[in-house]
């Protein structure tokens, strides 16, 4: 296919031209945009503009929370020392999230809108695809499905949300700071995806040229424990089957406060509010933290293929708890 291509210098010119052509789209790091033009050909924008030279990367801690710049590579985030020191998870979700090459090139802001790996929804020769052709039904929900969602999931989608990053962001509850032609705006992580239901072409809650500048990620207090436990058929470069960001506070042998979000499993990154409640000022053990588990995976929606997730996913966060809480197994 042939595409316009224009390299953006400037942020407001970008989000003008991208804002004034309904078939334009934003470039950054190109590692889903590229496969989904050129290699799947599942999407077909007539322009693609260049934002990775926009002076819209760094990494600062202001206020209480680290503040991420959307084109801000993933190895970059990865290596820095106060996203180490301050969000281990979020390191840690990194440098499980890809290869370095792709962590080289792959941006924040792209990762988190990264498009579903759904082999149905990528392969034109499936006529069944509500993600590409809204009506028209979904194959995966009778085909093979193992590394689907079950979670928020529906007979219209069961498309996984595959982002690493996003995971531990959504436990954190990170704040996206937005930029458009009608001005700034910010959006909870956790309002930025939207479910499936009856219109699974529309993943997120992004007006047309709206583009994501800088995440805010609250910092934890310094007592908090945290970790990302991911599960995958591979120990490298495998998206995961089931994984969980949990953050606690531990006093006394009770849990003072607790964050949790799953990851796999979702059809969005899947905050575990339930869960959460459970776990507070109750006493650390695994029968707790069974009980938090059977809180977070609550109504799943599966087909022959995906059942297995769900023990799966209590077991992933049962085991992701007694990591932070230092409970004897």
């Amino acid at each position: 296919m042939t595409f316009a291509y224009t390299l953006a210098a400037d942020p407001t010119a970008a989000i003008a031209e991208v804002s004034a052509d309904p078939e334009a789209a934003y470039l950054a790091g190109g590692t889903t945009q590229l496969d989904l033009v050129l290699k799947d050909g599942v999407v077909s924008p007539r322009r693609l503009v260049d934002i990775s030279r926009l002076p819209l990367s760094g990494i600062r801690v202001d206020g209480g929370a680290l503040w991420v710049g959307a084109t801000t590579t993933m190895a970059q985030m990865a290596a820095d020392a106060s996203v180490g020191r301050l969000l281990p998870m979020v390191r840690d979700a990194l440098l499980l999230g890809a290869s370095p090459q792709l962590r080289n090139m792959a941006t924040i802001g792209g990762n988190l809108l990264q498009r579903t790996r759904c082999r149905y929804f990528r392969d034109l020769a499936v006529e069944h695809c509500n993600k590409r052709m809204p009506g028209s039904g979904c194959a995966a929900v009778e085909g093979v499905a193992r590394m689907h969602a079950i979670l928020g999931a529906s007979p219209s989608c069961i498309a996984l949300h595959a982002s690493d990053l996003a995971v531990p962001l959504t436990a954190l509850g990170a704040i996206v700071h937005l930029r458009s032609a009608q001005g700034p705006r910010t959006v909870p992580i956790t309002e930025l995806y939207r479910q499936p239901g009856e219109t699974p072409d529309r993943e997120n809650v992004l007006q047309h040229g709206e583009l994501i500048a800088e995440v805010e990620i609250p910092l934890l207090p310094e007592r908090a424990r945290t970790t990302y436990l991911k599960v995958r058929d591979r120990a490298s470069y495998e998206f995961a089957l089931t994984s969980a960001a949990v953050a606690t506070v531990v006093e006394d042998g009770l849990v003072v406060s607790a964050r949790i979000a799953l990851g796999g499993v979702g059809t969005v990154p899947w905050r575990a509010w339930d869960a959460e409640d459970v776990l507070r000022d109750a006493p650390i053990g695994e029968a707790t933290f069974r009980a938090a588990a059977d809180a977070a995976v609550q109504r799943p929606f599966t087909v022959p293929g995906t059942e297995f997730k769900v023990e799966l996913a209590k077991r992933t966060l049962v085991r992701a708890l007694i990591q932070t809480s230092g409970a004897a197994t």
